[in-house]
């Protein structure tokens, strides 16, 4: 399963996701990209300027707190990882145009 997230700036957000580490590759027909890292993809759709939707997915992870330190290396929007009453160790990452990835762990 890939989530879709509505970008206003389709450069803006592929430069973003790459800066991140994910690999990027637009789609050939204009307004459509993807951003993959292992195990995860991420497809990036261009809405109009005045189209506030957003989405949001969950990705688990081995380490949420070495994720949400290289994503805010990376100067993005990370709230850091923070034990919930479920079991995981999660964190919450914010693009730009306001998409949401929550990642966790399980605590050990």
């Amino acid at each position: 399963m890939a989530p879709i997230f509505a970008v206003r700036d389709h450069d803006a957000a592929m430069d973003f996701y790459e800066r991140l580490g994910f690999t990027v590759r637009r789609y050939e027909g204009g307004g459509y990209g993807f951003a993959c890292r292992p195990g995860v993809e991420i497809h990036l759709g261009v809405v109009p300027e005045d189209d506030h939707r957003t989405s949001a997915a969950y990705l688990f992870v081995d380490d949420a707190d070495r994720v949400a330190a290289e994503w805010d290396s990376k100067g993005a929007e990370v709230h850091p990882p923070q034990d919930t009453e479920w079991g995981q160790h999660e964190g919450v990452l914010v693009d730009p145009d306001g998409n949401v990835i929550r990642f966790g762990s399980p605590i050990p």
